[in-house]
């Protein structure tokens, strides 16, 4: 049975297409963000995610069923995969199960969320972009789209050079059309870059964004890593969603994805998205 909260809730998500929010019919959840629910019942992880009214979703994993049994249980409720999340080593070693996964799922976009490297450097950038983009060639010539969702710490200035970060790097020996980025709100400014400035930097190269919030007077630091306590509800943090979501739209980005990594996902999820649907432009 429907809460009251979720009921208003669905209310607001089918409101979306009727009104001005930026977010019109691009907005949908990470499945991370419920990973708690998934872990102990898939069937209702999903359940939740379809109460809540969403209808796209970003996975990270099928939690134990195949691709197919999990892109079964997202038809059953109406949920489109329109893009998934896939490990390093798991691109590297096996890029043809990647893309068989990928268009069981459904989904638009291969994401490549985390680096395992030690550190990222310059070294690392020109390493990688050349990883990434023999990723994002096979990506594309199997009709799939590659995006790499940095995490932060790749925005540290190069020792010597002018002010540039081996994430500028990255951006300019990967292939415009071939590789694409992901933008984590929180780790970006989590890392001290002011997220709206970032996305009109590099217009035509963000195409996914993460929705999410950083506590006020949180620990700039620009490492992997922040306290629980620093991820709040969307609009409750000290991120200007106005401006990064403007500049979003310019950049072109296509899908947004709520990530809640809070304590209690569950109860900030609404708030999240009651925020969300109150903005205008």
């Amino acid at each position: 049975m429907h809460t009251p909260t979720k009921i208003l809730l669905l209310a607001l998500l089918t409101g979306f297409a009727g009104c001005s929010t930026p977010l019109t019919n691009r907005l949908g959840i990470q499945l991370w963000s419920l990973r708690h629910e998934f872990e102990a019942n898939v069937p209702r992880g999903l359940d939740e995610t379809k109460t809540f009214g969403f209808t796209l979703v970003e996975t990270a994993g099928t939690y134990g069923l195949t691709p197919a049994d999990f892109r079964g249980q997202l038809d059953a409720r109406g949920l489109r995969a329109v893009a998934a999340h896939f490990g390093y080593d798991r691109l590297q070693n096996d890029l043809p199960g990647v893309i068989a996964e990928a268009r069981t799922l459904g989904a638009e976009y291969v994401v490549m969320p985390w680096l395992p490297q030690p550190e990222f450097d310059a070294a690392t950038a020109r390493e990688v972009a050349g990883v990434f983009n023999r990723w994002g060639a096979a990506l594309q010539a199997a009709g799939l789209k590659f995006a790499f969702h940095p995490h932060g710490y790749e925005f540290h200035p190069i020792p010597g050079g002018h002010g540039e970060t081996p994430f500028d790097l990255l951006v300019e020996l990967t292939r415009p059309g071939v590789v694409s980025f992901e933008m984590d709100v929180f780790w970006v400014a989590h890392a001290g870059i002011d997220p709206a400035a970032l996305l009109a930097k590099y217009p035509d190269r963000w195409t996914l964004v993460h929705v999410k919030d950083l506590r006020r007077g949180a620990a700039i630091t620009g490492t992997r890593s922040a306290p629980p306590e620093d991820h709040v509800a969307v609009g409750t943090g000290q991120l200007d969603w106005p401006a990064i979501l403007r500049a979003a739209k310019s950049a072109g980005v296509k899908y947004y994805f709520i990530e809640d990594e809070t304590v209690a996902p569950l109860q900030n999820i609404p708030v999240s998205l009651h925020y969300l649907q109150s903005l205008k432009g």
